[in-house]
């Protein structure tokens, strides 16, 4: 049976073995060659179980040679993070040649509740807080230098739980709260102006919603209306410009976590109307317009972030009903379930994956 690749900074114990599979050639197959390294190749393996565990030299045998190392060129980043308790503001990018967790450059401005994205190579927060205000600032970060760039321009006002997503060559800050009021403002960033300008505003406010383009288009789930929690998604056409109320997801949901894949849309986790912490997730299909249940995480998580590493669905960080979480969840579709997939060096309270690509 498969064991659970870890993503931890010291010595996996065990046996290493063949982990998992997907189903085409863009999914990467996960395995871990030997101890400390873990690989996500882009090719695929077979499914076969076996009684013993594969050597090196097997290996080898079976492909020819292991994958180079410029094969795995994607960057995840734990960017911020902050509270009373915790104030640190951390980023942490995950380096898989040594299978563990290390310290990038902080943030100039520490904060929590920030919307991260990425756009051209670089990671860009929005806006966020702390204890005392919210922020407009916006701070760009660059791997080549592994430095933190204040000088992007700000919104056109303070808010924290926007969601930002990429488009077209744009980045997308969407709603938000102000201190005072959840907001329906959407506002475009153009990287070669350094400018924002305002774009059609969303039919609902949304304050921690999550956002995800697929197939040309930018859906907006779930949030906080100021309120209470949503289940309504809108969807916006950048052709025409306008906003149209698409198929309710299954739960409301505020601080989930949202990513695209396999050519769905999942959201995981967050809270709903209750204000309970959720572990459930759901999926999307353009194609029917319906949303369908999916297993549920093995942990609660709100104010997760979802991405797509190397191919691979993982559920990274979050808080539960206890206590902040360091750890990640990885999804495997044939057997639609999640496995541990070992943790972070450090809590983030109120911060967000970014995946580089």
């Amino acid at each position: 049976m498969p064991v659970e690749c870890q993503l931890s900074g010291g010595r996996s114990s065990g046996v290493w073995r063949r982990c998992l599979e997907f189903q085409a050639a863009v999914i990467a197959a996960i395995q871990e060659p030997e101890p400390r390294h873990m690989v996500i190749k882009q090719n695929l393996i077979s499914t076969k179980r076996h009684r013993s565990m594969p050597t090196q030299h097997s290996l080898r045998k079976h492909h020819g040679r292991l994958p180079p190392k410029d094969v795995f060129n994607n960057m995840m980043f734990m960017v911020g993070g902050w509270s009373r308790q915790d104030p640190s503001c951390l980023v942490e990018q995950f380096c898989t040649e040594y299978n563990e967790w290390r310290g990038a450059a902080r943030m100039v401005t520490r904060r929590g509740n920030m919307a991260v994205g990425t756009l051209g190579g670089h990671i860009y927060t929005v806006g966020g807080e702390d204890h005392a205000r919210c922020y407009s600032n916006v701070e760009r970060y660059s791997p080549d230098t592994d430095s933190w760039s204040p000088d992007v321009a700000p919104l056109s006002s303070p808010r924290s739980g926007v969601c930002l997503v990429e488009m077209d060559g744009y980045l997308y800050a969407i709603g938000g709260h102000d201190g005072i009021t959840a907001l329906n403002t959407v506002e475009r960033y153009d990287p070669k102006m350094n400018t924002w300008s305002k774009q059609a505003a969303m039919s609902i406010r949304r304050t921690k919603a999550v956002a995800a383009v697929l197939n040309s288009k930018l859906y907006v789930m779930g949030g906080n209306d100021g309120d209470m929690a949503l289940n309504s998604v809108e969807c916006y056409d950048p052709v025409d410009g306008t906003w149209s109320i698409c198929a309710h997801m299954l739960s409301p949901r505020e601080g989930a976590g949202c990513a695209v894949y396999l050519g769905h849309i999942y959201v995981a986790g967050g809270k709903d109307e209750l204000h309970l912490n959720l572990c459930s997730v759901e999926r999307f299909d353009p194609e029917t317009s319906r949303w369908t249940p999916v297993k549920r995480m093995r942990s609660k998580r709100n104010n997760v972030s979802l991405v797509v590493f190397n191919g691979a669905l993982l559920a990274v960080g979050g808080s539960d009903d206890i206590t902040d979480l360091k750890t990640i969840e990885i999804y495997c579709h044939e057997s639609n379930a999640w496995r541990h997939f070992g943790s972070m060096k450090r809590k983030h309270p109120g911060g967000r994956v970014a995946v580089l690509c």
